[in-house]
């Protein structure tokens, strides 16, 4: 599994035009299923005098969380052109929705195609892109005389620290999460003759 992966960092547009008909992409950066159908609801909202309202989003490093819609287009016209403008981006973590003006004249299945894929592929080329980091959570727990040895760690790298706890025991807890790729070396930076001076615990999902 990838340890980074590109993401959209603010909305962008991108339009087209063919016999008339007017299409109006919006592509949005969502984290979740659940934010992407907010979209959803807000654009066909806005735009209630639309012939159509379709969409695709991708979620997740592998955009293993998907979904298109053709809200009243032919099966497969138009939210499967949509999604695969964002395959072929390599781009996840966003929607894109394509609102369609009906100009009088029928495109036809393969008209409706070109447009939808090609309204997506105007707006993600207006987009700015980001790096978005998968991060693993891990619990360190070690003694006070052992903290020069975390810290030099945190240094070398840089996770971010989620928290940090104090037990009555006198252990420190400190709670961090570092990208997938270095976690190995996080549960053997603390290893010295063969023991590791510091708990590392990977927290479940």
């Amino acid at each position: 599994m990838r340890d980074s992966y590109k993401i959209l960092t603010k909305p962008s547009e991108g339009t087209y035009s063919e016999l008339r008909s007017k299409f109006l992409a919006f592509a949005i950066p969502v984290r979740t299923a659940e934010e992407a159908m907010e979209q959803v609801a807000k654009y066909q909202k806005e735009y209630f005098d639309a012939r159509h309202v379709c969409w695709a989003y991708r979620l997740g490093p592998e955009g293993e969380e998907y979904r298109s819609n053709d809200n009243g287009e032919p099966s497969g016209t138009a939210g499967k052109p949509i999604l695969g403008q964002m395959v072929s981006a390599d781009v996840s973590d966003l929607i894109i929705l394509v609102i369609r003006y009906f100009g009088g004249v029928k495109l036809g299945t393969s008209g409706l195609i070109v447009a939808y894929r090609t309204a997506a592929a105007e707006a993600l080329e207006a987009g700015e892109y980001g790096e978005r980091l998968v991060e693993k959570e891990l619990k360190l727990t070690f003694g006070y005389e052992h903290m020069n040895m975390v810290m030099r760690m945190v240094k070398d790298l840089q996770p971010r620290i989620v928290g940090q706890d104090y037990k009555d025991n006198g252990d420190i807890v400190m709670t961090i999460a570092i990208r997938l790729s270095l976690v190995e070396r996080v549960q053997t930076a603390f290893i010295v003759n063969g023991q590791s001076l510091v708990k590392v615990e990977v927290q479940s999902e």
